[in-house]
């Protein structure tokens, strides 16, 4: 079976810290995958609130996520501090992807925790349908 592998691009145009709760660490002693996705999605709201949009409002239109690949690197534990680093891309007619870039200091290195990429989908839910990427959006590069 082929692996998944989440390229990352070479700059970000934001970053956050997010703490490693005590309710995150899972009966393996570490951060579970899914923790890991929740971390993610908190990166990506984040991200949007920087822009000063919400993921119901952005400029005007939702956002649905229609995929997500996550390229695990390294364990998390408690308290580890998460640096991520959003960014989108790929942008087409209707969609964009926001990649991430999870890292932490470990032994007086920055080293990656995990990869990521969320494919997002522009949604009226007024209309319950797709719509388009609005334009002039603050994080399209």
């Amino acid at each position: 079976m082929a692996r998944i592998k989440v390229e990352l691009p070479d700059t970000f145009s934001f970053s956050t810290i997010i703490p490693v709760r005590i309710t995150d660490v899972n009966y393996g002693g570490h951060v579970g995958n899914d923790t890991l996705l929740s971390i993610i999605h908190e990166a990506r709201v984040q991200f949007l609130q920087h822009y000063g949009y919400e993921e119901l409002n952005i400029a005007g239109i939702g956002l649905i996520m229609s995929d997500v690949a996550i390229e695990f690197k390294q364990e998390l534990f408690y308290p580890d501090q998460i640096k991520a680093s959003v960014t989108a891309n790929d942008f087409t007619k209707v969609s964009f992807d926001l990649c991430y870039k999870l890292e932490k200091e470990m032994e007086g290195k920055t080293v990656l925790v995990a990869a990521a990429k969320t494919g997002m989908v522009c949604y009226d839910y007024d209309k319950k349908k797709v719509t388009a990427v609005p334009e002039g959006l603050k994080f399209r590069s």
